[in-house]
Parts: C-alpha cells; sequence; structure tokens
C-alpha cells in the first residue's frame, strides 16, 4: 500500500484540496438533519412562520454549499486517479521495454496486457474512490455519532446497539470477498492469455480444424470465470441487504424508543426526526467503506501483479560506466569460447558448446545448420537479447557486456524471415521513428532495394496505411519493406536470418540484386538453412547441435 500511495505524492496539493472539501462537505451534511429540527420544535410545532423562511433559505445553502463541495471533490479525483494511471502505465511501460526476452519467454503477452490495461484500472478505482474517501466516510461517521450522543445519548445509544451486528457481517463479507475477487481477476488474465494466443493463430486454427478443442477450452475458462464471478456476486446479494435490514431496525428500535420519549415530552418531534436521517447517513457510509474495502483488496491483488512485474529484475543493461570502443565503428566481431543455455542450471541442455570465431571488417559470413543447431541463438547473443553464459562476445576488441547497450544495437541491422510491420504508413515502417531518417532517404532507401515500385501503386504511396503485422501486404512486399528499413538505418553490421527463404524465385532475384547493393562495404552475417543460398560468402560456418563443426569457403567445404 505504501507504494502505491507514492504515486500520489506528485499530486498532494489536489488531495488537499480533496481533503477540504470533504470536511467542508461533511459539515454541510451533518448540518442539515439538525436544521430539520431546530426547524420543527422552534417553528413548525409552534405554528411561527416568522423566521422559518430565514431557515429555509440558510438550508438551501448549506445543500448548494455540500453540492459544490462534492463537485470539487469529485472532478478533483478523478483527474488526480487519471494523472496516476497514466503514471503508473509509462513506468510498466517502459520497464517492459528494458526486459529482456527471456522474461517474454516465460510470460505470455495476454497476461501483460492485462497488467497495463485491467489491473490499472482496477488502481484507477483505489485513487478517485478508496483512499480519500475512506476519509470522508470516517468523518461522517464520527460527527453523526457526535450529533446523535449530543442531541440524546440515551437515544444514541439504543441506535448504536445494532453495531455488533453491522461488524459480524462486514467481516464475513470482506472475508469472502477478497478471495473471491483474487480468483476473478486470476481468470481474467487466463482469457487475455488465451484470446491473444489464439485470435493471432486463427489461421492455424482453422487450417488444422481446431475450432471446436479451441472452443472447448475457451468455455472450461470462461466457465470458471463466470462461477467464480457468480459465488462474488453472491456475497454482494448477501451483505447489502443485510445492511439494509439492519439500518430498518435501528430505524425502528429509535421510532420505539424515542417515540415513547415524545409521548412523555423527553424528547422532542424535531429530535426524532433528526435522528431518523442521522440514522439513515450513519450506515450508508458503513456501506460505502465495506465497498471501498474490497476496490481495496481489488487494488491490492491488481498492485500484487503490477509490482511484481516493476520488480523484475533487469538482466540485461548497460554498464554503470561504459567502455568506450575505436570510433569509428569498424565491425570486428569475435565470439570466443561461448556456452549458452535457456534454461539455468542444467549442463544438459547446453544450446552452444564452446562456439569460436572471427568476423572481419566488411567480411561476409554465412551461417548454415539444420534446425535447432543454434544459428538464431547466436545472433541473440550477438545483440545482446541475452547474456552468454561462458566465454564473450567482443565488437572491435571491446566485450559487449562492457558496451552501451544502445551502442551496441546501433551497430547492426536484422532482417528476419517473419517480418514485423507496425500499424502506420509504409514510410513510418521504414523510418521507425528515427528523427534523422527523412522522406528523401527512406525513398532512397526503397528505390535501392526494388521496393518502390510497389510502394508507389498503393493508393497513398508512402503514406498508405499497413493494417496489423502488415496483413494485406505480401510476404514479398514486407520482406521488400524489411530491407529498406534495414538500409535506411546504415548498419556497420548487417545480420539476414532466412531473409529470403519465404518469397518467391522472381522476389528472391529481386532481393538478391538489392543486398548486394545493402552489403556492400558491410560486416554481413547470414543465417541460412541451405548451403546453396550463402554459397557466395566469404566465409561458412557449419553448426551442428550447438557446436561449431565445420569452416571454410564453400568450395572449401565441398571439398
Amino acid at each position: 500500500m505504501r507504494r502505491l500511495l507514492e504515486y500520489l505524492r506528485p499530486y498532494w496539493r489536489q488531495v488537499a484540496i480533496a481533503l477540504v472539501t470533504i470536511v467542508v462537505g461533511g459539515i454541510a451534511s451533518l448540518m442539515q438533519p439538525y436544521l430539520i429540527k431546530v426547524a420543527i420544535d422552534r417553528f413548525i410545532a409552534a405554528r411561527r412562520m416568522a423566521g422559518l423562511d430565514s431557515l429555509a433559505a440558510l438550508y438551501l445553502a448549506v445543500l448548494v454549499v455540500s453540492f459544490a463541495a462534492e463537485y470539487v471533490q469529485t472532478w478533483t479525483m478523478q483527474l488526480t486517479g487519471q494523472r496516476i494511471m497514466f503514471d503508473l502505465r509509462m513506468a510498466i511501460y517502459r520497464h517492459l521495454q528494458r526486459l529482456d526476452l527471456r522474461y517474454y519467454d516465460r510470460h505470455p503477452v495476454g497476461r501483460l496486457m492485462t497488467r497495463v490495461t485491467s489491473d490499472v484500472d482496477v488502481l484507477n478505482d483505489l485513487f478517485t474512490a478508496g483512499v480519500v474517501t475512506v476519509f470522508g466516510d470516517v468523518f461522517t461517521l464520527v460527527g453523526i455519532m457526535a450529533m446523535m450522543l449530543w442531541m440524546n445519548w440515551r437515544l444514541a445509544l439504543v441506535a448504536f446497539s445494532v453495531l455488533p451486528i453491522i461488524f459480524l457481517v462486514t467481516q464475513w463479507f470482506r472475508r469472502n470477498v477478497r478471495d473471491s475477487y483474487r480468483v476473478v481477476r486470476g481468470w481474467i488474465a487466463r482469457i487475455n492469455a488465451f484470446l491473444q494466443e489464439n485470435i493471432t493463430g486463427m489461421s492455424t486454427v482453422q487450417l488444422f480444424r481446431r475450432e471446436a478443442l479451441n472452443f472447448a477450452r475457451f468455455d472450461e475458462i470462461d466457465r470458471k470465470h463466470r462461477d467464480a464471478n457468480i459465488e462474488s456476486i453472491f456475497y454482494y446479494a448477501v451483505f447489502y441487504p443485510a445492511i439494509e435490514a439492519v439500518a430498518t431496525l435501528a430505524s425502528a428500535l429509535i421510532i420505539w424508543y424515542g417515540g415513547g420519549g415524545v409521548m412523555s415530552r423527553t424528547l422532542t418531534l424535531g429530535a426524532l426526526v433528526a435522528f431518523l436521517q442521522y440514522s439513515q447517513r450513519f450506515f450508508r457510509p458503513i456501506s460505502d467503506m465495506s465497498e471501498k474495502f474490497n476496490v481495496l483488496q481489488a487494488a491490492m491483488a491488481s498492485s500484487e501483479r503490477i509490482f511484481k512485474l516493476l520488480d523484475e529484475p533487469v538482466a540485461i543493461e548497460s554498464p554503470a560506466l561504459p567502455a568506450r570502443r575505436p570510433a569509428p565503428a569498424q565491425g570486428h566481431i569475435v565470439f570466443d569460447g561461448v556456452w549458452f543455455t535457456y534454461n539455468e542450471g542444467s549442463d544438459e541442455t547446453w544450446v552452444l558448446k564452446g562456439i569460436s570465431f572471427d568476423v572481419r571488417p566488411g567480411e561476409r559470413v554465412g551461417i548454415d545448420g539444420a534446425t535447432g543447431s543454434g544459428k538464431t541463438t547466436l545472433i541473440n547473443l550477438l545483440l545482446r537479447f541475452y547474456d552468454v553464459k561462458r566465454g564473450r562476445i567482443t565488437i572491435d576488441g571491446v566485450d559487449i557486456r562492457r558496451l552501451d547497450l544502445a551502442d551496441v544495437r546501433g551497430l547492426f541491422s536484422l532482417v528476419l524471415q517473419d517480418v514485423h510491420l507496425f500499424s502506420g504508413t509504409i514510410a513510418d515502417n521504414i523510418r521507425l521513428g528515427h528523427p534523422a531518417i527523412d522522406d528523401e532517404r527512406v525513398r532512397r532507401a526503397a528505390g535501392a532495394v526494388h521496393a518502390e515500385p510497389f510502394i508507389e501503386r498503393l493508393p497513398d504511396g508512402y503514406a498508405s496505411a499497413v493494417a496489423e503485422r502488415g496483413s494485406t501486404l505480401s510476404v514479398g512486399q514486407k520482406q521488400l519493406l524489411s530491407f529498406a528499413r534495414a538500409l535506411a538505418f546504415d548498419p556497420r553490421v548487417l545480420i539476414l536470418d532466412e531473409a529470403t527463404s519465404s518469397v518467391d524465385t522472381e522476389t528472391e532475384l529481386i532481393i538478391r540484386d538489392a543486398l548486394r547493393v545493402l552489403m556492400a562495404g558491410r560486416t554481413t552475417i547470414a543465417i541460412a538453412h541451405r548451403l546453396s543460398t550463402i554459397q557466395d560468402m566469404d566465409k561458412i560456418l557449419v553448426l551442428h547441435k550447438g557446436q561449431l563443426r565445420e569452416s571454410g569457403t564453400h568450395q572449401e567445404l565441398l571439398a
């Protein structure tokens, strides 16, 4: 809870305004039943009209003050809540961008989306209707109790005799709703993860006729989510009528005892009416506080998950004092006895075993090997998506772990077999928001890799919108855009991961022509499943089960 309240600190002025308006509104609310008592006892019962109009005007003024205070308090806290949610979402997203790929290997995207959206929305309820307004409820309760005891302590004790029942009902509600809500939030996260995974892979689902199986799995998850919600609804269905029943019992006791007092002239009629109004107002904040306790429990459950994410250590980051590599960058890459495993603590799952090789500046190196031999892992280590377990990787003689992370990755452009495009325009997907890449540079890059002809055929050319993941573009078109992107960033080292394996022969010829331009003067590392696709490379490395088995030119390997 202390960490949540830290997010309130920058907005202490708004919180102070809300607290002041709560006190003002609470005082105005406490005055209303008492003014009715005065009206009945001094004017209505005495049949005096003189002064009643002034009292009515005062009552109206109190109502206006109460309305104004509630308006200011609600507006201030809602505004503050939205600002806090903005800060929290930005903190989560900032941290997500710093986490290494190992974290994303372990956590479904759907659950992470739940943290940024649903869980943060739950905390919004805490800040807008929880933390500060609980103070208002407590202030109202204490004020009502003080007024009732001041007016007639005997009648007040009669009204308070139902409080033990309220306490027991509230404790039962709080205990059960807390556990129920945790279960509900857990199933919401599972639903989001399931939907994200299966909607993204809908083509595979339909191709392999998994609709019925997936429907059955979703039915099971959704059914458990429904049952958890029904259980929480049951507790609400019992609690609120129980509070109303106890409030009615308190009113009945006030009428019974207070009515006797009125008839025996030990209590005025105005005091009895005021007591009834105070009694009704007394149980409202009790009910509200129980609901706010539920909000608090929901917020605590959500905050546990959010802060667990925010506390996730950043395994890969820049050193406090980064080393300097020679400038300008040469692109000299050395793998020196590199070992790596995705699973910690087991020597039987090494993906790479003692890999050593040297890539000279401007050299073109191909990496060949069967699926699972460790080719892509080499690239992930070079880009420092993961860190080596043993050995080291150097660029221009400096261990990449000693270099600034942005500096390391800024040396490379990566072209993958499965191109990832973002929502935006064609030009946006080439420059990726980089301020140094202007429209002219975008056009030159697209022209060099022969992407410009198909771009100009689009309705709006470079300003044409790209659908989610580039679904309206062909595989070849997406691949050409990825080449244009790589060229626009003008990397020192170019990495190609099966870059031409998913395109037709005609497009592959176009891309091969573009590659000659792209690779000129750059260190290039190309991954391939087939030796024939990298036969023109200066050197070819052959991986087998995580080990470097052979290296040499294409002719040397065939000999």
